[in-house]
């Protein structure tokens, strides 16, 4: 399953008239990548001797769960359900709202982030899939690899994948592009609002500083690190009761924190359901904001899942 080749038809993901790859990202862009996923991860370790030593302030913490929550529900209802399933439809201002806030959860820009997901959806745990964590096989050393891999130094490859191919409807979208061409300000909005907030709560530099520590940083960090578990985790450990061509699991302890999206092996049978967590005291947030959407007019043509379906996509119908 490698895509490291570089000579056009030497490779399936690069060859053809329309291929998986299409090109690689620059230096600068690369090395934004190392910067964005280790910066977070040193406060997220630096986190724990600070709260400690330190201690942590009611402020800060309300600005970490502020600024998760929605990021986080702007990458799982925007990015995930609406831009890459097409789960329901929105107003216009409705998508660019859930493209910002998306944005906020610096996983790059919604044009990248759709495509990549749309990737993985393609080719689920197979040659092309760009996170599976069998990539290497199935040994205990290369499981480890591949849990590594599809937990986060995926994001290091360089190749791209082809926009043309996954998102021609996004690409044709300007608002959308919009969004993702104005990434940089989002990621600025994402690390100095939590700072800006903090100082004008405490009304010191000294709540400015711990603002962008932990409403930024270790809130990325954070962020971060459960989105990817749903790579790699939710690919490895857990239950699939819903009939899959992929090794996807739900794994209920990341149920609250991933806003609903680790009831992954429903997701998988049935990308295009607003809901994941469909079985009984299978909570999603995710789903019941979008429901909140519908009732409010802001969203229709929800795709909600039916126990018809659910029957035929356990093997019970």
């Amino acid at each position: 399953m490698s895509t490291t080749a570089t000579e056009a038809g030497s490779n399936p993901l690069t060859a053809g008239p329309n291929p998986v790859i299409s090109g690689r990202r620059t230096a600068v862009q690369h090395v934004m990548i190392y910067v964005f996923v280790a910066v977070p991860m040193v406060a997220l370790v630096a986190a724990v001797p600070l709260a400690w030593g330190w201690g942590v302030g009611w402020s800060d913490l309300g600005l970490l769960g502020a600024f998760y929550v929605v990021a986080v529900l702007g990458i799982t209802v925007g990015f995930h359900r609406h831009f890459t399933h097409k789960a329901f439809k929105a107003r216009p201002w409705l998508r660019v709202a859930m493209a910002i806030t998306g944005s906020l959860a610096v996983q790059g820009n919604v044009l990248n982030w759709v495509a990549d997901h749309r990737r993985h959806h393609a080719f689920s745990d197979r040659e092309g899939d760009p996170h599976s964590p069998w990539l290497f096989g199935t040994s205990p050393g290369a499981v480890a690899r591949g849990f590594l891999h599809a937990h986060m130094t995926w994001f290091f490859d360089k190749n791209e994948t082809n926009h043309r191919r996954f998102i021609p409807d996004l690409l044709a979208d300007r608002l959308i592009v919009g969004v993702s061409r104005t990434f940089g300000i989002w990621v600025t909005v994402s690390l100095l609002l939590p700072a800006l907030l903090g100082g004008l709560i405490t009304w010191s530099w000294e709540g400015a500083l711990t603002g962008f520590f932990w409403g930024g940083l270790v809130r990325l960090a954070v962020s971060n690190h459960v989105t990817w578990s749903i790579n790699s985790i939710c690919h490895m450990i857990g239950a699939s009761p819903f009939r899959t061509r992929d090794r996807s699991r739900n794994f209920w302890p990341l149920a609250i924190l991933s806003m609903g999206e680790s009831w992954h092996n429903l997701h998988h049978a049935d990308p295009t359901c607003a809901r994941h967590g469909v079985l009984p005291g299978q909570i999603d947030i995710s789903a019941r904001l979008i429901w909140i959407f519908e009732k409010l007019g802001w969203a229709h043509d929800v795709r909600w899942p039916s126990p018809k379906r659910l029957a035929r996509l356990s093997g019970q119908g």
